[in-house]
C-alpha cells in the first residue's frame, strides 16, 4: 500500500481520489500528530465487507470447502454443452 503525507493528500485531494477509485489500490495518508487513515473506494470496501462476513460464517466456510473437496474430486455439478454454451456466450 503506498503512504503519503496528509498535506500532499490534501493538496492533490482529486488526483489521489481518482487514483484509488481507478486502480483498486488503497492509500495510506500519514499525519503527524493522530492517527493514520486509509482511502478506499466504495466498492473497494463493500469488497472487504462481504469478504469478512464470509470468513467470519463458518457454516458459509464449510460450504465452500465442501465444495471445494467435492470440485477437486470431479464430483460436483457438471454442466450440459447447452449450459456451457450459455455461459460462455455470454
Amino acid at each position: 500500500m503506498n503512504s503519503i503525507s496528509v498535506n500532499k493528500f490534501r493538496e492533490n485531494l482529486k488526483s489521489f481520489v481518482e487514483q484509488v477509485v481507478t486502480n483498486h489500490l488503497p492509500l495510506k495518508v500519514t499525519r503527524r500528530s493522530g492517527e493514520d487513515f486509509v482511502v478506499l473506494s466504495a466498492d473497494d470496501w463493500e469488497r472487504e465487507q462481504e469478504t469478512l462476513y464470509i470468513l467470519q460464517n463458518s457454516e458459509l466456510m464449510k460450504q465452500i470447502a465442501a465444495s471445494a473437496e467435492s470440485n477437486a474430486k470431479n464430483k460436483g455439478y457438471q454442466p450440459t454443452a447447452g449450459e456451457l454454451s450459455e455461459i460462455t456466450g455470454l
